[in-house]
């Protein structure tokens, strides 16, 4: 249930540096949510996939207060594992979910960052 909390917990990470640079995952963050354990940040990326990749899947045939409350929750999550660029761009589309450019957009840095986690993971 740690991992959970982790990955969920929200913080205000908009004006912090990115050590990891211009990666999907900031993985210098990820280590502190985790306290450096290598076991812990995999299995909190595992869960951040499966709920991002749901998300897209979903998002859709979602109506807009829907798409808005899903995209709040997948902000905060992603904020939690070091998915800045998630954490954008689900923020904008939080603040404009019936925007096409805002979903293609979110679906974009999921794909990127589900891809990065796939790399880490082999």
């Amino acid at each position: 249930m740690a991992a959970l909390s982790i990955a969920f917990e929200v913080q205000d990470l908009s004006c912090q540096p990115r050590p990891s640079g211009s990666r999907p995952i900031d993985l210098v963050h990820l280590a502190r949510q985790t306290g450096g354990d290598k076991a812990l940040e995999t299995e909190v990326l595992a869960l951040f996939a499966r709920q991002v990749r749901q998300a897209v899947a979903q998002i859709d045939e979602m109506k807009a207060a829907a798409r808005s409350e899903l995209a709040h929750k997948i902000a905060g999550a992603a904020k939690g594992v070091g998915a800045f660029e998630v954490a954008r761009c689900a923020a904008t589309l939080e603040a404009e979910p019936d925007s096409s450019a805002a979903v293609v957009a979110f679906t974009r840095a999921v794909v990127d960052a589900d891809t990065f986690i796939i790399g880490l993971t082999r």
